[in-house]
């Protein structure tokens, strides 16, 4: 088993060295390092040319985005499964990788903390079905790809945010590759990134995904999916498996929620 971990990274040479400790650190060593720089200014290189003994690739210049960035570091890569770990992004203990090389499935999706939690976040059931990820994504750090999956379905550079969530639809929906939910905590995310800061272009993207990919029937089953409450919703969705009656709990839980924020 080999992995290629690809780190992109502008203009944050602190959260650069910071991830490739992190990586350096690991105690499973059959792994690649791959490192894609956009023409950062900040004395990101000269981080890089200090660690260049661990690192197998790397370049920097100008680039056309995140997604752009990564998918410069999958044709570089020639390992079996990819990890991203961003500059920020740093792997939560030295024995991650260690920890999953014994298995085998399509895509592993491991947890994740955010910023300064205790709670581990990320995917809490077996196995994934499309609501699932209708409803939320992967959390990109805590994820090992096949590298196959990758080049059969490259990062639409289209999108700024999305286009992970619109590759996890492609590759566990349509192509049905295998999945792998673990509760190793693989990575600590970084929560200064442009994912948690889209002023709205998330949910955009997410409407211009749904549309490119799925007929519009499917799209008005998802609206029923929309939380009007995330956290509330979520634990009475526990509860019911049935459009009619997830219908009937966002009603509900609407007049819940009126009700409370009028007291």
């Amino acid at each position: 088993m080999r992995y290629s971990i690809i780190t992109i990274n502008y203009n944050n040479k602190e959260g650069l060295e910071h991830t490739i400790k992190s990586v350096i650190n690991q105690t499973f060593k059959n792994y690649e390092y791959i490192i894609i720089d956009g023409g950062s200014t900040d004395g990101s290189v000269e981080i890089i040319k200090q660690y260049t003994d661990h690192i197998n690739y790397w370049i920097s210049e100008k680039d056309k985005g995140v997604y752009n960035a990564m998918n410069k570091g999958v044709a570089q890569a020639k390992g079996d499964y990819l990890v991203f770990m961003n500059s920020g992004d740093c792997f939560h203990s030295p024995n991650v990788l260690s920890s999953v090389t014994n298995y085998k499935e399509d895509i592993i999706c491991g947890k994740v903390l955010k910023g300064n939690s205790t709670t581990p976040s990320g995917h809490h059931k077996s196995s994934i079905t499309l609501v699932d990820l209708m409803r939320g994504s992967l959390p990109h750090q805590a994820m090992l790809i096949k590298r196959g999956l990758m080049v059969k379905h490259p990062y639409d550079e289209n999108y700024k945010i999305l286009s992970d969530w619109k590759f996890c639809i492609q590759a566990l929906v349509f192509d049905n590759c295998t999945f792998r939910n673990s509760d190793v905590v693989v990575a600590d995310y970084d929560i200064n990134g442009i994912s948690t800061n889209s002023n709205g272009l998330l949910t955009k993207e997410r409407e211009i995904i749904l549309k490119e990919l799925f007929p519009q029937r499917i799209i008005e089953d998802y609206e029923l999916l929309t939380p009007v409450d995330d956290e509330l919703l979520d634990q009475s969705l526990l509860l019911t498996q049935t459009v009619g009656a997830r219908r009937l709990v966002k009603g509900f839980t609407s007049l819940i929620l009126q009700f409370t924020r009028k007291k």
